[in-house]
């Protein structure tokens, strides 16, 4: 049996513990209620990091509706070199986020997309889209107008509800071969491909590691052109040149 004094040293460090936790348990909810939606007015222009702490940013004013139209203005604009983390983009979303070179998207979350979720732009641009989802994507989600060099990684995304993941642009004035990876990616129907790439243009993507609900396709091959015209599909199936696939779980 214990004496008293014993006693006394447990009470006051079960108490001490019950402190402990009920502070532990006071900041979390301080950080998760710090969170707040913000309107978007302006572009938001980005060097160096952006970390939005979970905050939600909608776009209001001249930002556009988050509709289909071309031309919209994009939320947030990387400069090269740049990264955006723990953002949440809410509805209307405009175009999203656009990188004129080389950008990291870590945990940024895309509710509802509006014309695109990202666009990519630049010369021998490296991105990486590393966690965070996307939803209600009409079209496009990851639209890639990078010129020549670089890549596009895709890792650790969920996504739902959209058009195709990856498109490298079939029809940009300005064309060259694009490489990119996805990996480690849920795929929710409804949802048309994960990837469309141009086989005549020297494209290529290696998705790995992927789980896809039935229905949805893994690429799209297509010839692409530099006219504006509408490209032309050519396949819907991986050919182990243009488009390597493995690790595809489909359910």
């Amino acid at each position: 049996m214990r004496n008293p004094a014993q006693r006394r040293t447990t009470r006051a460090l079960v108490a001490s513990a019950v402190g402990l936790a009920a502070v532990a348990a006071v900041a979390t909810s301080q950080f998760a209620s710090a969170a707040e939606t913000q309107t978007v007015t302006a572009t938001i222009q980005v060097t160096g990091t952006f970390d939005g702490g979970g905050d939600t940013f909608v776009g209001g004013g001249d930002l556009g509706d988050g509709g289909q139209s071309e031309g919209q203005d994009p939320i947030f604009e990387l400069a090269a070199g740049a990264t955006l983390t723990n953002v949440t983009i809410g509805s209307p979303a405009a175009d999203g986020v656009h990188c004129s070179g080389s950008c990291t998207l870590s945990n940024v979350n895309w509710l509802d997309v509006g014309e695109d979720a990202a666009t990519f732009r630049g010369t021998n641009a490296t991105v990486v889209i590393d966690g965070g989802s996307a939803a209600h994507a009409a079209d496009k989600v990851f639209q890639d107008d990078r010129v020549a060099g670089g890549s596009v990684t895709i890792r650790n995304f969920t996504v739902s509800d959209f058009g195709k993941l990856y498109r490298s642009c079939g029809n940009c004035s300005e064309q060259a071969a694009r490489t990119a990876t996805i990996t480690n990616v849920t795929a929710t129907a409804p949802g048309d491909v994960l990837a469309g790439v141009n086989a005549n243009l020297g494209d290529k993507v290696t998705i790995t590691d992927t789980t896809i609900s039935s229905g949805i396709d893994v690429c799209n091959l297509f010839n692409g052109n530099d006219t504006g015209d509408e490209p032309t599909k050519i396949s819907s199936e991986p050919d182990g040149v243009h488009c390597l696939a493995t690790g595809i779980t489909t359910n």
